[in-house]
């Protein structure tokens, strides 16, 4: 399994360079993609060396597909749509990352793809500092980000 090694975490360029962090949840980092055409999350879990799903021992996959959820049910929370997409394509980044884009019947690419629609339009920055700012709120898993916290000051 490649995600095993002991290198840190490092997020791809091209994915730093087309969001801005949200989160850290238990596994993933949480990213909006900066084209406001499209409220768009990208989960980058947080261990080196992954470019698959399969990668990812059995309770990294499950952490994973919890937190796919997450990241739904926080776009459903914050923004309107009437589709959820979700796709981990690594096409293009191969670091593994998951796409959780907020869908749109009046959306500009809707019914087709996101990728490849053209350039983005980037959030304002108030506009995108909000949007941050409720996702944040709205993704907050008080019980389990406490517990992650009290598990890291216990292992120091």
């Amino acid at each position: 399994m490649s995600g095993t090694s002991e290198a840190p975490f490092e997020l791809d360029p091209r994915l730093a360079k087309d969001t801005v962090f949200v989160a850290d949840w238990q596994l993933c980092r949480v990213l909006l993609m900066d084209d406001a055409q499209f409220p768009w999350l990208v989960l980058v879990p947080r261990r080196a060396g992954l470019a698959e799903i399969d990668d990812l021992d059995e309770a990294g996959r499950t952490r994973l597909m919890h937190e796919i959820q997450r990241a739904m049910k926080t776009l459903r929370g914050v923004v309107e749509c009437d589709k959820l997409n979700v796709g981990a394509l690594g096409n293009i980044v191969r670091q593994l990352h998951v796409h959780v884009v907020a869908r749109r019947r009046d959306d500009p690419a809707w019914p087709g793809p996101v990728w490849g629609h053209g350039p983005a339009h980037h959030y304002l920055p108030e506009a995108r500092d909000k949007l941050v700012k409720a996702l944040y709120r709205e993704g907050c898993d008080y019980v389990e980000d406490f517990i992650r916290i009290m598990r890291r000051s216990h292992d120091d």
